[in-house]
């Protein structure tokens, strides 16, 4: 089995508080697993280490075959994250912001226009980010997700901000991510909605796995 992530005994160390404290995991490719667990229990700390935005203070970590201690580009050119702090320039349209994350994933044109398409933003592509409102803030940090093609998609509340409408395109995009050959992990509060999505839940708390669930039908059974 083609292993996405690999973790060995983690610690992440935050002001000194162990965000991660001596977590394991291991996740195939093509999987979607939902992480769960109360606020401050290590998800989005987990999900930062795997993106090569945090830095291990011991253990290992691997990503799509890549080590996050010593091979970060090569980490951050292959995975895509979604926090509620979008990564997109205030003072750029929606269109430039997808076109410079585009550009930075090797891709053109065709792909910034399928993107704003998968979100139902094509005609605010003109509009600065500034200009946006919370849920068309959160559609394109989605886009700009969507449109790097990334083998690894991490989101962080990828569901919150958004009405009906946007929360089905999120559950779209994990579907059409899957089908692409890449994997997802989802850390959500919003259980109901990810866990018939997921083909692994797991439960995090105090910084390590507690318990691992791997399910049949889910989104990688599709």
């Amino acid at each position: 089995m083609d292993l996405a992530v690999e973790v060995d005994q983690a610690v992440v160390l935050l002001d000194r508080f162990p965000a991660l404290a001596q977590l394991d995991l291991t996740l195939p490719v093509g999987s979607v697993s939902l992480i769960q667990g109360p606020n401050g229990a290590g998800k989005t700390t987990l999900l930062r280490l795997l993106a090569g935005l945090a830095t291990l203070d011991s253990g290992s970590a691997r990503v799509l075959g890549f080590d996050v201690a010593t091979q970060r580009r090569q980490v951050r050119a292959s995975v895509g994250m979604l926090s509620p702090d979008a990564m997109l320039y205030e003072d750029l349209s929606i269109d430039e912001n997808l076109s410079f994350w585009a550009a930075l994933g090797g891709h053109g044109t065709d792909a910034v226009g399928a993107a704003l398409e998968r979100v139902a933003m094509t005609g605010a592509a003109d509009q600065p980010v500034r200009s946006l409102s919370t849920g068309q803030r959160r559609r394109a940090a989605l886009a700009a997700v969507a449109v790097r093609r990334p083998r690894l998609w991490l989101l962080d509340e990828p569901h919150a901000g958004l009405d009906q409408a946007g929360r089905t395109i999120v559950d779209d995009l994990i579907g059409d991510a899957i089908r692409a050959g890449a994997t997802v992990i989802v850390a959500s509060h919003e259980l109901d909605r990810v866990r018939p999505l997921a083909t692994h839940v797991l439960t995090v708390a105090g910084g390590v796995v507690h318990r691992s669930e791997v399910r049949e039908g889910g989104s990688a059974h599709a």
